[in-house]
């Protein structure tokens, strides 16, 4: 039986718990102070005195926040405000898909299928306000050196992937490219792993990219998503194929 004069025990707090709330106060002070990118942070040692925990609380926090991009640590200069990127997103994605069997065919096919439903509704948006005629002029090259690039035997991911960012950037909206392109960072990863190579006929590629700039140019916003859908089925099938085995 305790005391009455013994003060009664803490209970301990979790370190998690700490540090999550570290990191939240972190972040509030970067939105409340408005700063930018790469600005200074105070350091650990302040930090430590103005929100009364450890220094090992405070350090713990920051690292959980570099995981996540919202603050980089340059060791030996401080701590400054990261550039809060999508890279964590793909990176967890990325080890979610490759978390599930190698031969599940739905590891690619449900990365395939984000991406397709976002660029489906993107393209229809993107055709009900055509881009101007440098960026169609834009696609129409990139299609052109696929072809050639095709016709030469010479693989061109690449081009691909510049031929969607180009189509995306047209809407002017920054999120949107860097969230498609996390998806397509997430696919090029898991692929490599997979060891999936790709549609092995390019000259139906090039054609199904080629497809969705003429619906543009013609402002017809049904073609250019059903040529946008077409794209994509061919390679979740490709996809599906590759992961059971079949050539």
């Amino acid at each position: 039986m305790r005391r009455m004069s013994e003060e009664p025990t803490r209970p301990a707090v979790h370190p998690r718990r700490v540090s999550r709330q570290v990191q939240r106060a972190v972040t509030q002070r970067i939105l409340d102070e408005g700063l930018r990118p790469g600005e200074l942070l105070p350091t650990e040692a302040e930090l430590t005195a103005s929100l009364g925990v450890s220094r090992n609380s405070v350090r713990e926090a920051l690292k959980a926040l570099q995981a996540l991009d919202i603050v980089e640590i340059r060791h030996g200069h401080g701590t400054y405000v990261g550039q809060a990127s999508l890279t964590p997103l793909a990176d967890g994605l990325t080890f979610r898909t490759l978390l599930r069997p190698g031969d599940d065919a739905h590891a690619l096919a449900e990365i395939l299928q984000v991406r397709e439903i976002l660029e489906e509704g993107l393209v229809r948006r993107i055709a009900a306000a055509p881009p101007d005629a440098e960026t169609l002029d834009r696609l129409d090259a990139l299609v052109r050196r696929m072809s050639e690039a095709g016709e030469a035997g010479e693989p061109f991911a690449d081009l691909d992937r510049a031929f969607h960012e180009t189509l995306c950037r047209s809407l002017g909206n920054e999120l949107i490219p860097q969230l498609l392109g996390a998806f397509w960072n997430v696919f090029d990863r898991v692929a490599g792993a997979r060891r999936w190579a790709g549609d092995p006929a390019p000259e139906v590629t090039v054609e199904r990219h080629r497809a969705i700039v003429t619906a543009l140019r013609a402002g017809d916003a049904a073609a250019a998503q059903q040529a946008m859908a077409t794209h994509f089925r061919g390679i979740e099938k490709r996809a599906e194929r590759r992961t059971r085995g079949v050539h």
